[in-house]
């Protein structure tokens, strides 16, 4: 590039941007482009600052879509947008890209890339049709009817399709990518007793009530182990003080979370995700860079970065018969255990290394820019 091309990213909270596009951030800064990035600063702001990107705090609302809302924010962050004047916009996550969208038509950015991380907790039950949705519906294919829009699975790249947003504009990356340097393979003594871990926020939506029936089916054959700490933001979350009396009952452990999450999945002997919607869950592809087989659900996202008896089991969402069996079968077969841990590390390798996902990202803001 002859000029420095101002890159913008719009992120709810700093501490996901570290976790998932701090190595974009960077490429695209060695790439040429100049990089900021508006999100809630708190201490994962300095991280960020370290690369020499700066970060412009901007504090979003993470749920709710009612409509004043919305628009406050986006005419708060059109000001911020007609100030800095970037070039291009990436927003990630459902609600930056509404709030970003409407921003970015009243500011005139001239691109746009909007980065749809999963489709939120409103598209993970079938048989409730909020008025949000039903709203997000009927705006979404005008938000996203200029620039590009990026998806990270199969299934919410028809959703898209179907709802009239044109197949030329819809671009598949599957999620932010993994380590694989970081996340590998360590040597360690066997553990006495199996470690079955759950590692992901404290949520309902991510299965967290069906592991922890399946842990008490399962109870003497394994320690079961929540690692995560408790989203208070999502509508989701789980009680803090339900986490507490599980862990009272002696069904589960619970690590909170951790931050040094590689020596952490290292323990584990089997890796669990029930969650009942994903866009592309990191933490599977973490683990199974870390070479851990993979028990999660047959639902968007999961099932593409597992496959059922390569890599891992796959099972039925809200099912904690199908998942206690599944988990039960993965413990009788240490064996299978290892096969499909060293599949996870093979297909982690060759198709969600860090960098190929930045590269396709690069490119793509080239073919936007160009």
């Amino acid at each position: 590039m002859t000029t420095r091309t101002r890159l913008l990213f719009l992120v709810t909270e700093d501490w996901y941007f570290v976790s998932h596009r701090l190595a974009l951030a960077i490429a695209a800064k060695e790439a040429g482009f100049e990089v900021f990035v508006a999100t809630r600063a708190s201490e994962y702001t300095a991280a960020i600052r370290a690369q020499g990107i700066e970060v412009i705090p901007f504090a979003m609302a993470r749920r709710g879509l009612n409509p004043l809302g919305l628009l406050r924010e986006a005419f708060g962050l059109a000001q911020l947008y007609r100030r800095l004047r970037p070039d291009l916009v990436h927003h990630v996550a459902l609600r930056p890209v509404v709030v970003g969208g409407l921003a970015a038509r009243m500011a005139g950015v001239p691109h746009v890339v909007a980065a749809l991380t999963g489709m939120g907790f409103l598209f993970t039950d079938g048989a409730r049709r909020h008025w949000a949705r039903r709203v997000l519906e009927k705006t979404l294919p005008w938000l996203l009817g200029r620039g590009m829009t990026v998806v990270q699975n199969p299934t919410d790249r028809a959703l898209l399709q179907k709802l009239g947003i044109a197949s030329a504009r819809i671009r598949l990356i599957p999620g932010s990518g993994v380590d694989v340097t970081t996340f590998r393979p360590l040597e360690r003594a066997p553990n006495p007793v199996p470690i079955v871990m759950l590692p992901a926020r404290m949520l309902w939506d991510k299965g967290v009530g069906e592991f922890v029936v399946a842990a008490r089916q399962l109870a003497g054959r394994a320690r079961f182990v929540l690692v995560g700490g408790v989203d208070h933001g999502n509508p989701t979350a789980v009680p803090e003080a339900m986490l507490h009396a599980w862990v009272a009952e002696g069904v589960v452990e619970w690590w909170g979370h951790q931050p040094a999450m590689a020596e952490v999945l290292d323990q584990a002997d089997v890796v669990c995700l029930p969650s009942y919607r994903e866009g592309m869950p990191k933490v599977l592809l973490e683990a199974m860079a870390c070479a851990k087989p993979c028990v999660t659900t047959d639902s968007p996202g999961c099932r593409d970065c597992v496959r059922h008896h390569d890599n891992g089991l796959l099972v039925p969402a809200r099912d904690e018969a199908a998942l206690a069996a599944a988990i039960a079968w993965l413990l009788d077969h240490p064996a299978e255990r290892q096969r499909m841990g060293a599949r996870g590390r093979a297909r982690a390798l060759a198709e969600f290394a860090e960098e190929r996902i930045v590269d396709e990202t690069l490119a793509l803001y080239r073919d936007v820019l160009s």
